[in-house]
């Protein structure tokens, strides 16, 4: 028998848990191309609505907020969306969502001009803070999510998890 003590950061490694928290459908606009700059190609893309439902929340996606893209090059979007919904209960939770959208230079080119791809073609990932005045929501405040994302031409669908 040992009379070593274990050392800090000598187990193996445990990854974190993922609960499933809700689905997110957002319709989207036609985007407002702001262009080229020192950065990539700008674009806003308008929130106009859309759905939530999970286990214990349902609500609505409100008409207001926007997705912030920046196209870095031919195979790599960062987003920035920013919006609130609404619960059943009407109480309001605000997103602000990062993320990143890579693929085949073809297909992200398919998606900038509003065209279908398959979705399993396309690396669309995320990790939204949520945040609420609420005291049932609160605790979101506390907790890190990440999603997996879908691009449609009209419409973004999210699977947010919280992990554990």
């Amino acid at each position: 028998m040992s009379n070593t003590a274990p050392q800090p950061g000598a187990a193996d490694p445990v990854p974190p848990s993922l609960e499933f928290f809700a689905r997110i459908d957002v319709r989207v606009g036609q985007p407002v191309e702001v262009g080229e700059t020192i950065d990539g190609v700008r674009r806003v893309i308008p929130i106009l609505g859309g759905t939530v439902s999970g286990p214990g929340i349902g609500g609505t996606v409100l008409e207001a907020g926007a997705d912030f893209q920046l196209i870095r090059t031919a195979t790599l979007t960062e987003l920035e969306a920013k919006y609130a919904i609404e619960t059943e209960e009407g109480e309001r939770i605000y997103i602000e969502n990062l993320g990143v959208r890579s693929g085949d230079a073809a297909d992200i080119a398919r998606l900038v001009r509003g065209e279908a791809v398959d979705p399993a073609r396309i690396y669309f990932m995320t990790a939204p803070r949520l945040r609420s005045a609420s005291p049932r929501w609160r605790h979101l405040d506390e907790r890190l999510f990440v999603a997996r994302g879908r691009r449609f031409p009209d419409l973004v669908s999210l699977d947010v998890f919280m992990i554990g």
